[in-house]
């Protein structure tokens, strides 16, 4: 089956908040930010922009009607900044006009006083300071501090990874309009419509119920839209309330950038101890998360890089600290991994830096301890259904890994101007959110009299098909083709109290929550038909549009049966709830069982590095990848590839930078570089194993959109790989850009020196 919007996307017609026809009396809006990271707003002058021609209003906190709140998990970050600034870009003020190009110019307009304080911009200094957000947090396991004493080989260091840029190819945006008795409808750019909605309701003062918020489609999300989408539609509402006036604020790429958050840049420092067969017998690990200038979704992003912090390893003894460190950046937000890739890239750094010392390949030591089943990880889970070895093993069989091995080896040999390297890169995933209250779902179902379907979920379609797996859940329930079934638009008023599309979650829970709705109606369905029929209902099925009697068309169709449901007056809607069974994670104890299911696979990346220039190319890359049994694979393959891509980037030419007064430098396409056609690997494999799926997915077919990007934290160690062919020495900092490759030849800093040391 194909993405159901393949057509739509093709051809120009799909609809984003900005291609809503305007509707009458509309306001446009853009936001001001504040243009220092840090200082008190003493003055704001607004005569002069309010006087632009077309300028109907201009918004601050004053006209807050309710709470000037929009922080989630901790309420510290006001929609509209009042006398604090945190943050370079932070919304100050909120400018309506007839048109987006006046709201833009009143924008410039606008004269403000401010006392400049200094910034902190890096998490180790924030953390000095004592400036921590939340708790900080410790996952452990056994006793790490014996373990290093008796430990063979003991090795500490550090290392940071950067920030990224989700970079959708639609901006923030909402329209929102106003309707009869204080009713508001927001046709938003989010991925959760109840966060929408419920902090709408908190800034306006009024009831949940009285908010609906509308959801298409996503131009890609990442987790950008999971949390971030909501300002700016609250302060869509909050305009269309005060003026009672349709208001449409979508961002222009440069306020996006320099407005919204990241993903989250880490530093840390780790120690590994080894026993002579390589085994890891402790591990210890401080993350210093840099969390911007409030909360947002940071200690939740923090507490799933403590659930991965062993990535797919078994450690008897093992430690991990984090703390979410307050800087004057931007907030920083969820993005695809959600923090597992930092905790990753940190234990991969550790193996490193161990091999390096001992002579051997990473790979002995990542062979040496993968996960096996019956084996503990910190939070106190016990692994189910392991498939690290199975997914090692079968990597090492389908790529011929001997053989490329090999022949980097020859090519090593034979090249002196440049070099390849090859590295493998485990993974194992959790899947749910680790938040237990929020693996819940929704689905509404109606069958019409003529045997069309329509569904309602609270998934959010973003480009990663969850829409075409919902579809193909009714069509399979029901026995019809998917042309039959309309999937309709995201809306809290159809299905309320939402999860966001997020933690690659929504296929699972949005898909059981409709597989149980479509079960009530076709139970009921069947009733009629086996009545009808003149037979016992468990002879009964439906396939291909028609009702079966012992797998024999009996002449009854599905519309014929909808239209008789109809006449006898059987009710041919349901809606259905389904909460995942057995999650449960203690906080206090850090403890539990948080993950219905892990996702396991392993991946072979090749790259050539080029000593001259300090470029690199990915020649291959291989991935072993347990899907379970998919239900769409060319959906699952298309986030697969792009999984990897998008974590290659991130590991090698996606820098972010902020300089020391927290401007963000890298805030265009010109000085953000995210890999295109050109960057990806020359070949990419992505082969399915044949590995049976859980039973809490959908289908059994295990959960796709977060666990292909950890494969790319594979292309940093490929390439740093090749620069040990070049006897020259790469610290552990990511991104791997050209220039730090190019530096890393022409120092040539020999290996075993400075293992390990930051940059």
């Amino acid at each position: 089956m194909k993405h159901i919007d393949l057509t739509s996307h093709v051809t120009g017609t799909s609809q984003y908040v900005d291609d809503i026809p305007l509707a009458e009396g509309t306001l446009h809006a853009a936001v001001f930010g504040s243009p220092v990271a840090h200082g008190r707003l003493n003055q704001l002058q607004l005569a002069k922009a309010l006087a632009y021609p077309g300028v109907a209003a201009i918004l601050t906190s004053t006209d807050v009607p309710g709470d000037n709140q929009i922080g989630g998990i901790i309420p510290d970050e006001p929609l509209l900044a009042e006398s604090d600034l945190h943050f370079m870009g932070q919304p100050i003020a909120l400018v309506l006009a007839d048109s987006d190009f006046a709201a833009r110019e009143a924008r410039s307009l606008i004269e403000v006083a401010i006392e400049e304080l200094e910034p902190v911009v890096r998490p180790r200094e924030a953390y000095a300071k004592g400036l921590i957000i939340g708790r900080e947090r410790t996952f452990s396991m056994g006793d790490p501090d014996s373990a290093f004493a008796a430990a063979a080989h003991v090795f500490e260091g550090c290392g940071s990874c950067g920030g990224q840029e989700h970079l959708y190819i639609e901006t923030q945006g909402a329209y929102a309009f106003p309707t009869e008795s204080g009713h508001l409808r927001i046709v938003s750019s989010t991925q959760g419509p109840t966060a929408v909605q419920r902090t709408v309701a908190r800034v306006l003062g009024i009831p949940m119920h009285n908010i609906e918020v509308d959801v298409r489609r996503l131009g890609g999300g990442f987790g950008g839209k999971e949390d971030q989408a909501t300002p700016w539609a609250v302060m869509a509402a909050l305009a269309a309330q005060v003026l009672n006036r349709p208001i449409k604020l979508v961002l222009h790429r440069l306020d996006d950038m320099a407005m919204t958050g990241k993903r989250h840049p880490y530093e840390f420092d780790y120690r590994i101890g080894l026993d002579d067969a390589f085994k890891i017998v402790a591990y210890d690990v401080q993350f210093y998360q840099d969390a911007g200038a409030a909360a947002d979704l940071s200690p939740a992003v923090l507490e799933r890089t403590l659930f991965h912090f062993t990535n797919t390893y078994f450690v008897p003894h093992a430690r991990a600290r984090a703390a979410s460190c307050r800087t004057n950046v931007t907030p920083h937000t969820a993005f695809r991994g959600f923090g597992g890739p930092q905790g990753m890239f940190a234990i991969e750094c550790a193996i490193a830096h161990a091999a390096d010392e001992l002579g051997v390949t990473p790979k002995t030591i990542q062979a040496a301890n993968l996960l096996a089943e019956g084996d503990t990880f910190p939070y106190g889970q016990v692994a189910e259904h392991a498939r690290a070895k199975a997914c090692w093993a079968a990597l090492a069989e389908h790529a011929k890994l001997q053989e490329l091995e090999a022949s980097v080896r020859s090519y090593n040999q034979d090249h002196v101007l440049s070099k390849r390297g090859i590295a493998l890169m485990p993974i194992c995933f959790g899947i749910s959110f680790t938040k237990t209250h929020m693996n819940q779902a929704g689905a509404l179902v109606h069958v019409y009299q003529d045997g069309s379907v329509s569904i309602s979920t609270g998934a959010v379609e973003m480009g990663q098909g969850v829409s075409t797996k919902m579809v193909q859940v009714a069509a399979r329930e029901f026995g019809i083709p998917a042309s039959s079934v309309r999937i309709e638009t995201t809306n809290t008023t159809r299905v309320a109290n939402t999860s966001p599309s997020a933690a690659s979650a929504s296929a699972d829970l949005n898909g059981k929550a409709l597989q149980r709705a479509c079960a009530k109606v076709a139970g009921r369905m069947m009733d009629v038909a086996a009545s009808i029929l003149k037979c016992e209902r468990s002879l009964l099925r439906t396939q291909g549009n028609c009702v079966l009697r012992d797998n024999q068309p009996t002449g009854l169709n599905f519309h014929d049966l909808a239209s008789a449901c109809y006449l006898q007056r059987v009710n041919l809607s349901a809606f259905s709830h389904y909460a995942t069974p057995g999650v449960h994670f203690d906080a206090n104890q850090e403890q539990g069982h948080p993950f219905a299911y892990h996702v396991y696979g392993c991946a072979a990346v090749m790259a050539t590095v080029d000593g001259l220039r300090g470029t690199y190319e990915f020649d291959l890359v291989y991935i072993a990848h347990d899907f379970g049994s998919s239900i769409n694979p060319d959906v699952d393959l298309g986030q697969a590839e792009g999984g990897l891509v998008q974590g290659l980037g991130w590991m090698t030419c996606e820098e972010l930078y902020y300089d020391d007064r927290g401007r963000l430098r890298s805030n265009a396409l010109s000085t953000y570089k995210v890999p295109d056609v050109y960057a990806a690997p020359k070949e990419i494999i992505v082969d399915f194993l044949d590995l049976p799926g859980s039973p809490a997915a959908i289908y059994q077919s295990k959960a796709i959109g977060e666990p292909p990007l950890m494969y790319g934290i594979g292309g940093f160690f490929a390439i740093r790989e090749a620069l040990k062919a070049f006897g020259a020495y790469l610290p552990f900092v990511a991104p791997v850009t050209h220039e730090r490759v190019l530096m890393a030849v022409a120092q040539k800093v020999p290996f075993g020196k400075h293992a390990g040391a930051c940059e």
